[in-house]
């Protein structure tokens, strides 16, 4: 649901007038001045401003510091993904930046804007930011399009009926605009609460694990649709999910985040391919530390000698399975034994144990799918790409 504050009868106000309690809501209403922002947040002229900006943002519950200290820019027009494990922090950030809770120290620029910290909070319903709940939250007792219309109180009928025709259109829905949310799939109410979300034109959209109640062909298909559609509106977008594959495949930018922190921020090729830190490398994609003896722009592991790229000093190196091949017993670098089958339709990844070393995976090729647990393998290292290489684990 959209939280945006609307045009109050298209009259001009004061910048430094608060607007009334019983001000309807829509996008375009001018709201007050917020606070100017300090020097090191002073842009040129010639430097684009983050549509979002996040500084030393705090967040406490009791003993548990639920948010630690983060700092986030998004791009105008693009999409973050908070991804982490259950706990980590990163829906309590969306339930900041919404307005929903009070940071306990740090700041939230908005456009420019100050709308918390620094002795401001602004009101979730003053902050021109939509919200789609994991539970989406739709109006049980109101039809598709009324739905969709909610955020739009405040403005003309024609302008209010053009705008929800528009979203519509745009996701599929005009054949079902009567129709009740029980009388709706999964993916079309999805997409209903998207509508209403985007209706207001927001400043920045924000999705809290969207696609979690979804089965997996159908939460594939909409994310997909819901990227392209966020692309095409030009929206910039905060989404909060423990999915890796969706925050990859539909991500600008990643933060990775652990225990309130973010780990790493970067974009999805650079999360799984330089991970930052141990954590990260094992927890975004398929991967296996392996111990290793550092040798110039080399490794020794225990399956034999490998390029690496990353820290000098490095004990340990990430072995994804890109990095190996598998080939005939006794014709590579070492032999390995299948533990694990992950099976996935057109791809078959194996899980194998070699020197002493389980959780390492390769990719099966196409004339070695009829491979089981149990049956033994050799295992080539690939020179490229390089594996990544820490200091220690």
């Amino acid at each position: 649901m959209t939280t945006e504050a609307p045009r109050a009868g298209g009259v001009a106000r004061p910048a430094d007038t608060p607007l009334p309690a019983d001000t309807p809501l829509h996008a375009d209403t001018p709201l007050p001045a917020g606070p100017a922002l300090p020097a090191d947040v002073a842009r040129s002229a010639d430097t684009p401003r983050p549509a979002l900006r996040v500084t030393g943002l705090i967040c406490t519950f009791g003993a548990v510091r639920a948010v630690d200290d983060i700092d986030l820019e998004v791009a105008s027009g693009s999409l973050l993904v908070l991804l982490g494990p259950s706990g980590c922090g990163k829906t309590t950030t969306l339930r900041l930046l919404a307005g929903f809770e009070r940071p306990d120290a740090g700041t939230i620029d908005l456009d420019g804007r100050r709308v918390s910290g620094g002795g401001v909070h602004e009101p979730p319903e003053r902050r021109r930011i939509g919200y789609v709940a994991q539970d989406l939250a739709l109006f049980p007792h109101l039809d598709t399009w009324h739905n969709v219309a909610y955020g739009l109180r405040g403005v003309s009928r024609p302008e209010r009926t053009a705008r929800v025709a528009e979203l519509l259109a745009m996701t599929g829905l005009s054949d079902v605009a009567d129709r009740m949310p029980h009388e709706l799939s999964g993916g079309m109410a999805q997409r209903v609460a998207l509508c209403r979300a985007l209706a207001p034109r927001p400043s920045v959209l924000l999705l809290d694990e969207p696609f979690s109640s979804l089965d997996q062909a159908l939460r594939s298909t909409l994310r997909d649709e819901v990227r392209a559609l966020l692309r095409a509106a030009g929206q910039t977008a905060v989404m909060v999910t423990h999915d890796q594959e969706e925050a990859l495949s539909m991500a600008d930018r990643v933060a990775v985040m652990r225990d309130g922190r973010i780990e790493q921020l970067g974009s999805p090729d650079e999360v799984h391919d330089r991970p930052a830190t141990p954590w990260v490398g094992t927890f975004v994609g398929l991967g296996r530390l392996v111990p290793m003896v550092e040798e110039d722009d080399t490794a020794m592991t225990p399956l034999g000698r490998v390029r690496i790229i990353g820290e000098r000093g490095a004990t340990s190196v990430l072995l994804r399975p890109e990095h190996l091949r598998l080939v005939p017993p006794g014709e590579g670098d070492a032999d390995a034994i299948v533990t694990a089958r992950r099976f996935e339709g057109s791809n078959v990844t194996l899980r194998l144990e070699s020197a002493g070393i389980d959780g390492l995976w390769a990719d099966c090729p196409s004339g070695q799918r009829g491979l089981r647990v149990g049956d033994r393998v050799g295992v080539q290292l690939r020179a490229d790409p390089p594996p990544v290489a820490f200091r220690d684990t």
